[in-house]
């Protein structure tokens, strides 16, 4: 399968951690990975130690499911990172970040980079004044990144708009929540980006 279509929190209880797969629940604690910090199913509170490569392999598969994308995205992106000069692992991460559905999330558009992801393929973005449908792509620092005027009504955006304006912004997009578009500022530094990844076993797995 391209994509995981099930219950999300299914997969955050199994990893023990919160990957924002639910937008309206997580900001408002109602999380199930916060109420019940075991995994799902029946034997579910048995955690067996992981071996080396298990804990590499689950790293990735946070990954993909953070960022919602494919293996094959993924190993695209990681070949990406690892051609460039710098840390890989880092690289891989602010790669991850500057794709247009992750911008259109870090910018408060939406609640969840699911949702965000929707909001770009449906034709609803701009980018610098061309719409853009493909989440992947590929947004360059100083982009102007916005909700097609048609679209400034619709309801889910006004409530994500409303509920991302309460947890706040992050440090690398410039956003005006009334127009309801953003500049992508800069490339975030690593120690800036929040996510429960470690990268170096990433790295490590596909060292093999």
């Amino acid at each position: 399968m391209a994509r995981y279509r099930g219950p999300v929190e299914k997969i955050e209880r199994r990893f023990d951690v919160s990957l924002f797969l639910k937008g309206e629940r997580r900001l408002a604690g109602k999380s199930a990975v916060e109420r019940r910090h075991y995994g799902p199913g029946q034997h579910g509170q048995r955690r067996a130690k992981p071996s080396d490569y298990a804990l590499q392999l689950h790293e990735k598969q946070k990954a993909k499911m953070l960022y919602g994308i494919s293996e094959r995205q993924f190993r695209s992106i990681f070949r990406e990172a690892s051609r460039r000069e710098g840390n890989t692992g880092e690289l891989l991460v602010t790669l991850l970040e500057s794709r247009l559905d992750n911008v259109v999330y870090r910018m408060g558009f939406a609640t969840t980079r699911r949702f965000a992801r929707q909001l770009v393929t449906h034709g609803h973005i701009l980018v610098n004044g061309k719409k853009v449908n493909i989440p992947s792509a590929m947004v360059e620092p100083g982009s102007k990144v916005e909700i097609k005027e048609r679209s400034k009504t619709n309801v889910q955006i006004k409530r994500a708009i409303e509920l991302t304006h309460q947890t706040g912004i992050v440090a690398w997009v410039d956003v005006d929540q009334e127009k309801i578009f953003g500049i992508f500022a800069r490339i975030p530094e690593r120690e800036e980006i929040t996510i429960p990844i470690k990268e170096r076993l990433i790295v490590e797995l596909y060292s093999k």
